[in-house]
């Protein structure tokens, strides 16, 4: 079912549990080769996300600013994204350009993700594509700019919201985590993987 919100593709239930165990075991290759971090951001507070990256492109922090960088903060390139990732962005956008980064974040059950809006890549044209797996959380729609009246939405593990058009460019975030809500990861918490075209 693929629901709208504010311009934000939603599509519930998008990957079965099979596609969700295979994108698993996809990402836990990645955080082998590139584990998770915690970035410091503004006056040096920790973000309470961990993350990670594979492809051309990977989003760092440190006291120079929020970037992307071509390698992982402990110097080695980012690894590749995996098969079975791509084809969810092959499915959804029908395009031939392919992603240069895969951001992957993960959150337990304590981890929030402000308010922001994704607007470093190179050319915002190209659409975000966002894969949920594990916990629920709560996802929060806004505006082309900050404040006004916003909406939010659960998202499920499987579901996959794809930001385009006027969602390209509008302020979302993670207001919380429902702990428990999934099996798919056996300790919980949530993974969601942004495919972009950042260079």
């Amino acid at each position: 079912m693929k629901l709208e919100v504010k311009g934000f593709e939603i599509h519930c239930g998008f990957l079965d549990v099979g596609a969700q165990r295979e994108i698993l075991d996809a990402v836990r290759g990645v955080v082998k080769q590139a584990p998770l971090s915690r970035y410091s951001i503004a006056r040096g507070k920790k973000m309470s996300v961990r993350m990670t990256a594979a492809g051309q492109h990977g989003w760092v922090a440190d006291p120079a600013g929020y970037r992307y960088a071509p390698t992982h903060p402990d110097g080695q390139a980012w690894p590749a994204i995996p098969a079975p990732i791509l084809a969810v962005w092959d499915a959804l956008t029908g395009l031939e350009r392919q992603p240069d980064s895969c951001l992957i974040n993960f959150y337990d059950a304590d981890a929030r993700m402000g308010m922001h809006r994704d607007d470093t890549e190179a050319d915002a044209q190209w659409p975000v594509v966002s894969i949920s797996l594990g916990d629920e959380g709560l996802f929060r729609m806004g505006n082309l700019t900050r404040g006004g009246k916003t909406q939010s939405h659960w998202l499920r593990s499987g579901d996959v919201v794809v930001m385009g058009g006027a969602a390209r460019l509008a302020y979302h975030g993670v207001d919380r985590i429902r702990a428990g809500s999934s099996t798919l990861l056996p300790k919980g918490g949530r993974l969601n993987l942004t495919l972009r075209v950042a260079g």
